[in-house]
């Protein structure tokens, strides 16, 4: 596609991707987001012709702008949409697929000082949290979640959830909608409603001299089990 077809098809995203849209002119006064991708568009257009001072120019007027900071030098597909938009950064060696929904506050960076690929790949379909994190030469697959403010550090495979600090991946129940937030796993309640359900069982036990106590605990021994084995290790 030449740069003209890609800014007119970034500016026809909205209208799939954000309910609160009600008219053209709203595009055009309230989405940094998508202005954001079209600054990147034209900078990345002059310094892959070598025009990299021009490149860096232009990207910081749309910085300045758009309160978003995408170096010219990512690689971004087709149809990315950048939801408000302010506080995102994508790194240098970024490279994102097509159909990504990316939320305020998000950042694609490294955790290397050295040359070379160490920002992360974003497949298409994903869709990023606001606030998340994303660090290093890691791949967030196809249909990827990350929940809102976690950080990633390691690999997200296609198809899955990645919630938490650090982020962990959940294979059971992932979310189909982009805009389900609410319902994202919490995995420090579960948790803790485990513990608790077993520290009841051993004051059961100890006060009333319980002899079922192996069997409670293995029942729930049972539920802790299959809670593990729903997370990617």
């Amino acid at each position: 596609m030449s740069l003209f077809d890609l800014i007119k098809e970034d500016f026809s995203v909205p209208y799939k991707r954000d309910p609160a849209l009600r008219n053209k002119m709203e595009v055009i006064f309230n989405y940094p987001g998508v202005w954001a991708v079209v600054w990147y568009r034209i900078a990345h257009y002059f310094y892959k012709k070598n025009f990299k001072r021009v490149g860096r120019f232009l990207s910081a007027i749309g910085n300045m702008t758009c309160h978003v900071d995408i170096h010219p030098s990512a690689t971004i597909g087709r149809r990315l949409f950048i939801d408000h938009g302010h506080g995102v950064v994508v790194g240098e060696t970024a490279e994102i697929e097509d159909d990504v929904t990316i939320y305020q506050g998000v950042t694609l960076g490294g955790v290397e000082l050295v040359k070379g690929k160490r920002h992360p790949t974003v497949k298409s379909n994903a869709v990023i949290g606001a606030g998340a994190k994303i660090l290093g030469n890691i791949t967030v697959g196809r249909n990827a979640k990350i929940g809102a403010n976690s950080v990633v550090i390691k690999d997200v495979p296609d198809d899955t959830t990645a919630v938490g600090v650090p982020a962990r991946n959940i294979t059971k129940g992932a979310i189909k909608s982009p805009l389900s937030h609410n319902k994202l796993p919490d995995i420090d309640k579960e948790l803790f409603r485990y513990l608790v359900k077993r520290i009841a069982i051993l004051e059961e036990a100890i006060i009333s001299g319980d002899t079922n106590i192996i069997e409670k605990d293995k029942e729930l021994e049972d539920i802790y089990q299959a809670f593990i084995n729903s997370m990617e290790k």
